[in-house]
């Protein structure tokens, strides 16, 4: 079982003491703004993934029931990611693929295939535009998230990559 948690409403503007203001210690009303300006939503989205295929959207701040069951996956799911917006979610799965899907309303976008072996580990470049995966194949391969297309196949691991 695997789980992640959207990092949308924390927004870092720098070491902040709360008992202090001034440069370097922005009021928390500073980072408010920033966070409104920048499009936060206040809502905070976890996501589940599972032996048994499936994926849960949950906002549990709001609700014990799930925002929705995500499934496509063939074998159990070893890793959930939001990307660095939240905007997306990334799965990796033993059968070998990746799905991309959409953060708040957990609706399918893309499956990423090319591995040949179980897909372990998932994560986001810092700007949302690429997404790595590793897999039990010993190859790392780079994905472009704006077209769902293998951008980089990096090979030369002499076994799995976790």
């Amino acid at each position: 079982k695997t789980m992640a948690l959207s990092s949308d409403f924390a927004i870092s503007i720098g070491s902040c003491d709360p008992s202090q203001q001034g440069l370097g210690n922005p009021s928390t009303g500073d980072a408010l703004s920033v966070y409104k300006k920048y499009g936060g939503s206040g809502e905070e989205h976890m996501v589940s993934g599972s032996d048994d295929f499936t994926l849960f959207l949950w906002c549990a701040s709001k609700s014990n029931k799930p925002i929705c069951r995500m499934t496509g996956h063939q074998q159990l799911i070893n890793q959930v990611m939001f990307s660095p917006d939240s905007r997306r979610v990334a799965s990796a799965s033993f059968d070998k693929s990746v799905k991309v899907w959409d953060g708040r309303t957990g609706k399918y976008i893309s499956t990423l295939r090319g591995h040949v072996k179980a897909v372990y580990q998932i994560s986001w470049s810092a700007d949302n535009k690429m997404l790595v995966s590793g897999s039990s194949d010993s190859t790392v391969k780079v994905w472009c998230m704006r077209t769902f297309s293998l951008l980089q196949d990096l090979p030369g691991h002499s076994d799995e990559v976790y």
